[in-house]
């Protein structure tokens, strides 16, 4: 199991990587979401806000009106970010569990 410090370690990676990626990213993100992380395993969730095709404002905490809300098990969540899980099999096995609207879905396929 992962702890809360190599969760937020690969939540604040994931931010740096579309930092830096945020011309390209930001042409295929163009909407501006709260997002909501929950790591089942360990009773944790971080918060920030998608925009630009970046997260910014990564926080703990829950935010339960997030319009994106990406629900995992700590290792699962640290693997994907590491790309050693892939999202489509994830979610189709229950791995991961993604609650947003079918638009942001689309959206959000072109990032994971």
């Amino acid at each position: 199991m992962a702890t809360v410090e190599e969760c937020r370690a690969a939540l604040q990676k994931l931010a740096q990587r579309m930092a830096d990626n945020a011309a390209e990213t930001s042409q295929k993100l163009d909407f501006d979401r709260s997002l909501a992380c929950r790591v089942t395993d360990l009773g944790v969730a971080f918060h920030g806000q998608l925009r630009g095709g970046q997260i910014v404002g990564l926080a703990d905490g829950d935010d339960p009106a997030a319009k994106i809300k990406l629900t995992a098990s700590s290792d699962d969540l640290v693997a994907l970010v590491n790309g050693q899980l892939n999202i489509a099999s994830a979610w189709a096995g229950g791995r991961v569990k993604i609650d947003a609207g079918m638009m942001d879905l689309l959206k959000l396929r072109k990032l994971l």
